[in-house]
């Protein structure tokens, strides 16, 4: 399977990258909801969350939540708030089917999300 996020891991086109380390990439929104907007990807292709397995991607599951508090720290919204979302499948919201973690901020979160 190749989605448009493998296709950024591989620079084939372009994101305005900001983190990257050996199994995460994060990068900007291209349809931002929030001030911040953050797309957290694994490096490997995990369709979405139920096809996570605790016992082999518990790390990389929290290297994505660190790279999520850095990106979160760096960009000065990690003392008001911010808000972490995992769609998952098509009634979740989720459109591309790459494992990806929204980190949202900037602005007051309203509950429930919609």
């Amino acid at each position: 399977m190749s989605t448009i996020f493998s296709k950024i891991i591989n620079k084939e086109i372009p994101a305005n990258i900001v983190f990257e380390s050996d199994n995460v990439l994060a990068f900007n929104d291209i349809n931002p909801q929030a001030p911040v907007h953050i797309l957290i990807i694994p490096k490997i292709e995990i369709p979405k969350v139920t096809d996570i397995n605790g016992n082999e991607h518990s790390q990389l599951l929290g290297e994505m939540i660190d790279a999520a508090n850095k990106i979160a720290k760096d960009l000065g919204i990690s003392e008001d708030g911010f808000r972490l979302v995992f769609n998952c499948g098509e009634n979740g919201g989720q459109e591309v089917y790459h494992l990806h973690l929204h980190l949202l901020g900037g602005r007051k979160m309203n509950w429930p999300p919609g």
